[in-house]
């Protein structure tokens, strides 16, 4: 495949796969216009990274749920891999990650390392960390994490991106939300 660059390209708007911005791109670099299998690197506006489009994927790929605020570091970087696994679509390796999240927020939340991955879970519903009525997906992300580990079964990309939304919420939940709400000044 021959690539060209030209400074006009037929415009595209994606989501860039790097920096999560919506954008519109016009310069980059396409495939032989002639063949039918066209491709195109479009270069985004914003970051400046290129996304690689062919036959109706993109590369990378879109990485899942939103940003979360206030999270540990530790929390932040595994939540991430979570997110950009589904993007380039290791989607086994992102449903291992939700429940490797599921062990690391408890612990974060004082049960002691150590201890077997339903005591993680009960801990978490235990201490308050799990809202009413969200056991049941918390035990989701335990079962499904457990198929993904102690199975020869593949995830497929339904089944992380449905990971990612629980462990979102629950993050949200557990470290967002309460760091929203201002803290009253000591008298």
């Amino acid at each position: 495949m021959a690539w060209s660059q030209q400074q006009k390209i037929p415009s595209r708007t994606f989501i860039c796969g790097f920096c999560g911005y919506s954008v519109a791109s016009i310069v980059g670099y396409f495939a032989d216009p002639i063949q039918l299998n066209q491709a195109f690197i479009h270069i985004c506006p914003h970051c400046e990274k290129p996304s690689f489009f062919h036959r109706g994927r993109q590369v990378p790929g879109i990485a899942p749920g939103n940003e979360i605020a206030h999270l540990p570091k530790d929390i932040d970087t595994l939540y991430r891999e979570a997110r950009n696994s589904v993007s380039v679509g290791a989607y086994t390796a992102s449903v291992l990650a939700c429940r490797k999240l599921l062990m690391n927020i408890a612990v974060a939340q004082g049960a002691k390392a150590g201890e077997t991955f339903l005591t993680y879970v009960d801990h978490l519903a235990e201490t308050g960390y799990v809202p009413p009525n969200g056991r049941g997906w918390v035990d989701h992300i335990r079962k499904k994490g457990n198929e993904a580990n102690h199975e020869i079964k593949l995830m497929v990309q339904a089944d992380a991106e449905e990971l990612i939304a629980f462990t979102e919420m629950l993050l949200k939940f557990i470290y967002e939300f309460p760091n929203r709400v201002p803290t009253p000044a000591n008298p």
